[in-house]
């Protein structure tokens, strides 16, 4: 028990949290740039869960204490207080309900946190590549807690849907064969082929040491892979995709940071879908003249603008992030150096086929980035990627995260790094979204027909996402199968009617709301929020109400949960 134990108050209690979940979860330590926790992996078997889980109930006994002390009612410890409690309950509640037990998605779980921490480690010298080695002798036992986990949830019941777990067979095969070449010209497995990124100059002892580690990473990679293939799936040929009412609301607990109403929120999908549906229609025949939206997005893939070369999209990427930077810094945000940096980059194949960003380290010696994955793509159409390098760079997920990190003496360690709420994240970048459209930057009519689009997909997140997990009827004014029950099959086909983008997206998008209930709601509901927020604190201000000021202060507070978040960003 840290000595602070009988006098501190919430944000220490936060701060030690932090340090005992890193000892615990070296992958969280690699995202913070801890050096500690290069060459270690998380324990993901029933007993390291059940660990992490200990973890947050004692640290919730030491916040019931801490909120009782002298100085406890301070703003900045009351705040991160709420926000402790708000998130270690809603992970309990999850891990009590064993649902780390079928953790397996295309996008979230130990195997892929596992792949893309490596993508974050630092690879300069000698010593880094030390501990790549490291990290990958650990892979096996990883990953070997982790399918211990899944096969405890099939004893207990606990089952992931069919249509994931193909899908992830899919990834694992990939993985295992989706590394460079070797200098026979033998495809290697991923692992191994990151290893062989190791420069020439290393002392041969330690390439054969990285080559060694790689090759038994992929084997374990394999292993999963046929365990997966030959037992867990026909265990769970006969499972549900969907969750039902009582686990979505759990997630959605989880995701959200509220406790919301799911009827409410679904049939505020289905008016954001109609009223971006007449937006998009008036855009669309600026475009092209008597044409529907979608037929107006195909016409751009073929006759839009567009980037070639996967190299210059990279480079483009970073240009339109540099030059937001510079026109809204001063005017509507206020940055300091080290968060102006951001960098565009290409994610690694075989994983989702959405764009993401990962936040810089502590210290800003690891810059945010953003990643597109492009899976052999080459030619990209820039209607679809304005919007989204807005979402996910600037003045997105990268200005509020990594203002967050730059924060961080005015925060706990904890609101600055882990403590996120995904609709709080996801909410802002959607905002931030909207704010470039309000500030003029998406005039031109493709841009603004893909930002529409991008609108309209979130959406049809909402309606789809708690429609199918909660069988709900599709309503009479919907032009889309009113009066039936959603099914993940009719979600498909209407999302895929909804959306500019390619059949294998919509076919991973889907996968990812079946096993990853309540995260994708978060985006327009997180929006929302925002949106109240800054309604409440214009009209509390009239006309001395500062947008740059007001910015700055809500991107300053830390991340909430949504019922916590509307309270405080109307305040300021």
């Amino acid at each position: 028990m840290p000595e602070s134990s009988t006098t501190a108050l919430p944000r220490q209690v936060a701060d030690d949290y932090v340090d005992a979940l890193i000892e615990l979860d070296p992958i969280t330590g690699t995202y913070l740039g801890v050096p500690e926790s290069a060459g270690r992996l998380p324990d993901f078997s029933p007993a390291g869960q059940e660990e992490v889980a200990e973890l947050a109930r004692r640290t919730l006994a030491r916040l019931d204490a801490a909120e009782r002390r002298p100085g406890a009612e301070d703003e900045a410890e009351r705040r991160c207080a709420r926000l402790l409690r708000e998130r270690l309950s809603a992970q309990l509640s999850v891990h009590e309900a064993d649902e780390g037990l079928c953790a397996v998605s295309n996008l979230r779980s130990p195997a892929h946190s596992v792949r893309l921490s490596f993508t974050m480690l630092p690879t300069a010298t000698a010593e880094d590549w030390t501990a790549v080695a490291a990290r990958l002798r650990a892979v096996p036992a990883a990953l070997e807690g982790y399918r211990a986990s899944l096969a405890l949830g099939l004893d207990r019941g606990m089952r992931a849907g069919p249509r994931a777990t193909h899908t992830f067979v899919g990834q694992l095969t990939e993985w295992a064969c989706g590394g460079a070449a070797g200098p026979d010209g033998a495809a290697r497995g991923w692992f191994a082929g990151f290893a062989s990124g190791a420069a020439d100059t290393l002392p041969r002892e330690l390439r054969d040491e990285l080559a060694a580690a790689g090759g038994a990473a992929d084997r374990s990679v394999v292993a999963l892979r046929d365990w997966m293939r030959d037992v867990y799936a026909p265990a769970v040929a006969d499972a549900p995709d969907t969750v039902g009412r009582e686990r979505y609301r759990r997630w959605a607990r989880f995701f959200n940071g509220t406790d919301l109403d799911l009827d409410q929120a679904y049939a505020y999908g289905w008016s954001e879908y109609h009223r971006l549906l007449g937006e998009m229609r008036k855009e669309a025949d600026r475009i092209l003249p008597g044409s529907d939206p979608w037929e107006a997005l195909a016409h751009l893939d073929v006759h839009g603008a567009h980037i070639e070369g996967v190299d210059e999209v990279r480079d483009w990427l970073q240009g339109l992030m540099d030059e937001a930077i510079s026109s809204l810094d001063g005017t509507h945000f206020e940055l300091a150096e080290r968060v102006r940096q951001v960098e565009s980059r290409i994610a690694p194949p075989g994983g989702a086929a959405a764009p993401y960003y990962t936040g810089p380290s502590e210290d800003f010696s690891r810059p945010g980035r953003t990643w597109l994955p492009v899976d052999g793509q080459t030619r990209f159409p820039v209607y679809d990627l304005v919007s989204t390098w807005y979402h996910e760079g600037v003045p997105g997920h990268h200005l509020q995260i990594a203002q967050w990190v730059h924060v961080a003496d005015r925060l706990s360690r904890y609101q600055a790094t882990i403590g996120k709420v995904s609709a709080n994240t996801e909410g802002w970048a959607l905002y931030a979204e909207r704010l470039m459209d309000e500030l003029g930057f998406l005039g031109d009519p493709e841009r603004r027909l893909g930002y529409l689009d991008a609108q309209m997909m979130r959406a049809c997140r909402v309606i789809v996402d708690i429609g199918m997990h909660l069988e709900l009827e599709i309503p009479a004014d919907s032009p889309f199968h009113p009066g039936e029950r959603w099914t993940p099959e009719l979600a498909q086909e209407f999302f895929q009617r909804h959306s500019s983008r390619p059949p294998a997206f919509v076919e991973s998008e889907m996968t990812r709301y079946l096993s990853m209930p309540a995260q994708a709601i978060g985006y327009k509901l997180g929006e929302r929020a925002w949106l109240l927020g800054r309604a409440n604190a214009q009209a509390k201000h009239g006309e001395a109400f500062d947008a740059k000021a007001w910015h700055m202060a809500a991107l300053s507070q830390g991340p909430l949960g949504l019922d916590d978040l509307v309270d405080e960003i109307s305040r300021l």
